[in-house]
């Protein structure tokens, strides 16, 4: 069920319809329900492995909470981890190490039989694994005490806006808000439909838009010239950004309707002046994740230089694997991780400075700081979306040939300026939801201009229907 669909469209509609007639308790298990309809729309026998997650964890989390016995504790989240990663690796990654482990005995000369078994990747696993799993990390740190009812912890690990593509959402921050009831304000309805009206004009009119493009380079790199390659990965850069903002948006949106509050998932991601700032902005929710629970459990920088610069490239390397089962996703990681690790050497021990600077020339300094670290993640995008190391290279290869002449289409440049001045009007307001605050004239123009453009678009695209991105991690 996608969120740029009419199902879903009707789904929430009826969701909205019953939901405020219900009380508090009630409320919890009507939206359990509708969570596990709204996943099973997608294949009902995966619903199995979002129950096992969180069955295990329930029953995991008191019993940490319980003893002290350091040992003990170790072998309950063992347990945990290894039923979670257990679920995460078989689905996601059996097919991807059969296939390498054929390509690798094929290289020696041998030739193997290749299992037949074709495991089905379950939509949303990567990140409802991570989300339960900091459950239990932070009871065992101590951090967190375990949810004492079952449907509060089932509803929680299954909350239908953010379960298939985020934002990963922490226990301290969703559970208190499922354990007691919710009023929904005037106020959460007019910034949650300007939420969900500004995900759908960056998904639809944007992202859905630039699409074509992508795909057209993508698909076919050695026989594209510069500027169309050019031209398809500028396009990428925005459709990305466009589609998983979109649902982050929608997601939130959605949640403020039924009176929750989901985090910022991006905050301006290509106005970043250098690569850490960039994932400090870019798919927050995951890249906190990652420090909090992995950078930090490697050790983080509490071992020296190069035990941190170690620790960034370990935990971008397995931040690019979970992306993707595919050696160009684990490339994709490590260049991200080796950006990291040259700019905390460039830093040293000063802070990040994100302060913007008063003076002409500090401007223009900074401005040519945004482009290159733009045109870095650009280069680690063609990792990203290449369906081959040898479609990679020959981008990578057709992009350096520099062929003549050098044509870029124009509607990449008009999504990237909506998308640049979306960040900007954002970034002064503070607020994502700035247009509600905005004066009625410019409110109701930039939501009917939204509106009119994304309902043009999805008329266009409509035998094209584009899934989200991110739904197939």
């Amino acid at each position: 069920m996608l969120f740029n669909s009419l199902i879903f469209l009707a789904f929430l509609c009826v969701v909205l319809a019953i939901y405020p007639r219900l009380n508090w308790r009630r409320q919890n298990l009507f939206l359990l329900v509708a969570s596990y309809y709204f996943y099973g729309s997608w294949d009902w026998r995966f619903t199995s492995l979002l129950m096992i997650s969180t069955v295990v964890d329930y029953f995991v989390g008191p019993a940490l909470h319980r003893t002290a016995d350091p040992r003990r504790r170790k072998q309950l989240l063992l347990v945990s981890m290894i039923s979670n990663l257990g679920i995460l690796g078989f689905f996601k990654y059996f097919n991807f190490f059969v296939d390498s482990a054929v390509v690798l005995l094929a290289s020696l000369g041998l030739n193997p039989n290749e299992p037949v078994l074709n495991v089905v990747l379950p939509v949303g696993i990567s990140f409802y694994t991570f989300q339960t799993m900091s459950y239990t990390i932070d009871i065992y740190r101590g951090k967190l005490e375990p949810a004492r009812n079952f449907i509060d912890f089932a509803l929680f690990v299954s909350f239908f806006p953010q379960l298939v593509a985020g934002p990963i959402e922490r226990a301290r921050v969703l559970l208190p808000q499922i354990n007691q009831p919710r009023s929904v304000t005037r106020q959460m309805v007019m910034t949650g439909l300007n939420l969900m009206v500004l995900g759908f004009f960056k998904k639809v009119f944007i992202a859905d838009t630039m699409a074509p493009l992508v795909s057209q380079a993508f698909n076919d790199p050695a026989a594209m010239n510069t500027g169309q390659l050019m031209t398809g990965l500028y396009a990428f850069c925005f459709q990305i950004y466009g589609d998983f903002s979109g649902y982050s948006d929608i997601a939130r949106g959605v949640a403020r309707l039924l009176g929750f509050e989901l985090m910022i998932n991006f905050e301006a991601p290509y106005t970043s002046r250098s690569i850490t700032e960039f994932w400090r902005r870019w798919h927050i929710s995951l890249s906190s994740w990652l420090r909090d629970y992995l950078y930090i459990s490697l050790g983080g920088n509490r071992g020296g230089k190069l035990m941190t610069y170690r620790n960034l490239f370990l935990t971008m390397f397995l931040g690019g694997l979970w992306h993707g089962a595919a050696w160009t996703m684990a490339i994709w990681g490590v260049m991200h991780g080796t950006y990291l690790a040259v700019h905390k050497m460039m830093l040293g021990d000063r802070p990040l400075d994100t302060s913007w600077p008063r003076t002409f020339s500090g401007w223009i300094v900074n401005l040519a700081k945004i482009v290159v670290t733009f045109h870095l993640v650009a280069l680690t995008w063609i990792m990203f979306r290449a369906p081959s190391f040898t479609a990679a290279r020959d981008y990578i290869v057709g992009i350096a040939r520099f062929d003549e002449p050098l044509q870029i289409q124009p509607i990449v440049f008009f999504a990237a300026a909506i998308m640049i001045v979306l960040d900007i009007l954002q970034n002064h307001f503070g607020e994502h939801t700035w247009v509600v605050s905005a004066p009625r004239p410019v409110k109701y123009v930039m939501l009917q201009v939204m509106l009119v453009s994304t309902l043009a678009a999805a008329i266009y695209h409509v035998n094209t229907v584009v899934p989200f991105i991110y739904f197939q991690f």
